[in-house]
């Protein structure tokens, strides 16, 4: 399973266990742990899906994230106001779209992942000379339920030296940094396919890709059912 484009991607999980999203920044003395954390994590557990927002509200304390973004920032806000606790901090960890924990709490976090029933849509895409497809099957938690389908452009390594502000004078190394994250569609729940011509893909200028499948409610993001990291 993977993206086929000159040399065949491939996938990190057929049907991962959890998808791990970190929201942290280069301007967050307390977010260097959760940042190694994510890196052990991505690098040594085949059926978790680790993901690292880097949000933009740290920017006004002597250091621009170079790779924060305010959508990253909203994406977090959307699942405190989903959740009703209005907890929004660095550096924060969301498992499978529900609950949350201090990035650094590893106990947490495994917790999280070991109680995780995994998810229920499998996601197939391939990416030819032409357009790139997105295959899901399987089945909604709730019938008549809908969800997103988001497509993310990943970095998979990026190294910062950081010049300013609490982390001043350090060197960080941030993994599976998201870049991007745009809907292709809504599932319905039945076996469908969605298709993005290649030329959209240019807009992600990422050699990693994710595929998030996620419940919604209204426009607040709800569990993520579905998801599979693509690895050039």
């Amino acid at each position: 399973m993977g993206f086929g484009f000159l040399t065949t991607l491939s996938a990190q999980a057929e049907t991962p266990k959890a998808v791990i999203e970190l929201f942290t920044s280069q301007g967050c003395s307390s977010c260097p742990p959760a940042d190694r954390l994510m890196d052990e994590l991505s690098s040594g557990d085949d059926d978790v899906v680790v993901l690292s927002y880097h949000v933009d509200y740290w920017d006004y304390f002597g250091w621009k994230d170079t790779l924060g973004s305010p959508v990253f920032t909203q994406r977090q806000k959307d699942y405190a106001k989903s959740r009703g606790d209005a907890q929004v901090y660095t550096p924060q960890v969301v498992v499978n779209g529900r609950g949350h924990m201090v990035g650094s709490d590893r106990p947490a976090i495994t917790n999280a992942i070991r109680r995780s029933s995994g998810m229920s849509v499998q996601v197939d895409a391939m990416l030819d000379d032409n357009v790139l497809t997105v295959e899901l099957s399987g089945s909604q938690a709730e019938q008549g339920q809908k969800a997103d389908v988001y497509l993310l452009g990943i970095e998979k390594e990026t190294v910062v030296n950081i010049q300013r502000g609490e982390n001043a004078g350090t060197t960080q190394t941030y993994k599976n940094v998201v870049r991007s994250i745009v809907p292709i569609g809504m599932w319905s729940g039945s076996p469908e396919v969605f298709r993005l011509p290649r030329t959209a893909l240019k807009m992600f200028d990422s050699r990693n890709w994710a595929v998030l499948v996620q419940t919604n409610s209204g426009d607040m993001p709800g569990d993520i059912i579905g998801a599979a990291f693509y690895d050039k």
